[in-house]
């Protein structure tokens, strides 16, 4: 398929955002923050084609994600060929079987790093039975342990969230981890372009009037927000219980919370399974034999 991929861009943001809610099932990968932030460390780039948008990753290897737009109205039978042979990644799980269906050289693999962990809001800020005891227990001991506070974020808030993403980083050696280095990279791109995205919201835990944890967000669908970043002093015990808490707690209207993906790494996977995920949204990758 003849595709001109240029980079992405903050003026075409709302645009992309109407094609976005057009899309059957909306992963975090594909936010626009999402794709912009992360653009120059996996050399993000998209094609605006017929309606649909595509998406193209060539750090550190080459690979093409699911188009965002309406893409049940794509007659995939007549468009695979055309396709085939290319690798495409992070496919949700409806669309990675329209592909699958519609060409006979077509298989599909489960991609279980990339599928996005969703919990209930009201659990989440409940903490309600005994699975969720230990967690309820180290956000009271935040609760009694510290003088703090809660603050929704802001543009005033942005330089102290930055000073303590440096203080994060050097207590973690962001720059012996590539994962993390990248990362530190990113939060800082997000918030120094703070004011360009309108439906960026978040939050920040204070004690002695300094930040010791902070969370990035957005809406992503009516029903669900969607955490980038949440990041906490390790020297606060309960500190992550606690801004997860604070956070969920200060919205209204979301049932849902969309925690992202672990990417393959263990330690990650096994603590956003001890919050109970209701449900994932499962992702494939396309093989071609």
């Amino acid at each position: 398929m003849d595709l001109t991929f240029t980079p992405i861009t903050l003026d075409r943001q709302d645009e992309y955002l109407t094609l976005l809610r057009t899309t059957p099932q909306v992963s975090s990968d594909y936010s626009f923050l999402n794709l912009w932030a992360w653009a120059d460390e996996h050399d993000l780039t998209w094609a605006w084609d017929d309606g649909l948008v595509w998406i193209r990753q060539s750090k550190p290897t080459l690979t093409y994600w699911a188009p965002v737009g309406p893409w049940n109205s794509i007659d995939w039978q007549q468009l695979m060929p055309k396709l085939q042979g290319l690798p495409y990644s992070r496919l949700p799980e409806p669309l990675a079987v329209l592909m699958a269906r519609a060409h006979p050289q077509a298989q599909i693999k489960t991609s279980r790093e990339h599928w996005d962990y969703l919990y209930s809001v009201p659990d989440l800020i409940q903490l309600p039975g005994n699975k969720f005891h230990a967690k309820q227990n180290l956000l009271k001991q935040f609760h009694k342990g510290y003088i703090w506070r809660y603050q929704p974020m802001d543009e005033e808030l942005v330089e102290m969230v930055l000073l303590m993403q440096s203080q994060w980083c050097a207590w973690r050696d962001c720059e012996s981890s590539v994962e993390l280095a990248a990362e530190d990279r990113v939060i800082s791109k997000v918030l120094h372009a703070f004011s360009d995205f309108p439906n960026l919201t978040g939050g920040a835990l204070l004690v002695d009037s300094q930040v010791v944890a902070f969370t990035i967000a957005e809406p992503l669908q009516p029903d669900t927000i969607l955490i980038h970043f949440e990041k906490g002093m390790g020297i606060y015990k309960g500190v992550y219980q606690a801004i997860n808490h604070e956070f969920l707690a200060a919205q209204s209207g979301f049932s849902l919370v969309n925690r992202e993906q672990d990417l393959g790494n263990e330690g990650l996977r096994r603590a956003k399974l001890s919050y109970h995920p209701i449900h994932f949204i499962r992702k494939y990758e396309l093989l071609w034999f």
